[in-house]
């Protein structure tokens, strides 16, 4: 149950209240909030209906279905959580916008096969190694001064990437489960653990694409 409160409850207030968060009347690019909750949501969703009927009795071919919403999930989060991040990163070069955007699609399209059709954890979480090398170029572009965005958001993103590498490693590492085993079975054991550093993840993404969106109604881009 702790896998599927640990997801639900921030479910339902992403759901409900994140597009209340999020400034609507300020954006001018439509599109990038939809995205950018759609990622926030999807996570939650897919985990939340993959630990809610593991257990099924149709057996393994309804497992992997459940395990593949679930990576979709994941996928998902990555992929539309990226894209206000490079558009608002190149805000100043709309070719290279359109070109760095269909790159990181095409590279996500491939990052979704690899992960579904995967064998092991380490194996899924190496699946998204790609994706997040193609999101630390742009960090890289920020931090230089090259790309654009909102002065604050920089530290959201690392911040945001870093919670996320941290669940990863707990998870595939089994902390703290490993040291003292059956005392974690219902909670507080990695997978749980791995589950509130997600979202924790998700609210830094937040916090930092509202502040691009409400920064490229006013964009600074050189003359």
């Amino acid at each position: 149950l702790g896998n599927i409160y640990s997801h639900g409850i921030p479910l339902l207030f992403f759901l409900f209240l994140l597009p209340l968060a999020i400034p609507w009347s300020q954006i001018t690019v439509p599109w990038l909030a939809v995205a950018h909750y759609l990622a926030c949501v999807t996570p939650q969703l897919g985990s939340v209906l993959y630990h809610l009927f593991m257990n099924h009795e149709g057996g393994a071919p309804i497992y992997h279905t459940l395990l593949t919403l679930d990576m979709c999930g994941v996928c998902l989060v990555n992929t539309l959580g990226a894209l206000p991040i490079i558009y608002c990163t190149l805000l100043c070069y709309p070719s290279v916008r359109s070109v760095a955007l269909l790159i990181y699609i095409f590279l996500s399209s491939y990052v979704i096969y690899c992960a579904v059709s995967a064998q092991s954890n380490i194996t899924r979480l190496r699946s998204f190694v790609w994706q997040a090398c193609y999101r630390f170029f742009f960090f890289y572009l920020r931090w230089i001064n090259v790309g654009a965005g909102s002065p604050s958001s920089l530290h959201s993103y690392l911040v945001m990437d870093a919670l996320a590498i941290l669940g990863g490693f707990i998870n595939i590492m089994r902390i703290p489960e490993r040291w003292m085993p059956g005392k974690f079975d219902y909670c507080c054991n990695s997978h749980q653990i791995m589950h509130v550093l997600v979202v924790g993840s998700i609210l830094y993404l937040h916090w930092g694409v509202v502040d691009d969106l409400a920064w490229i109604s006013s964009p600074r881009c050189p003359p």
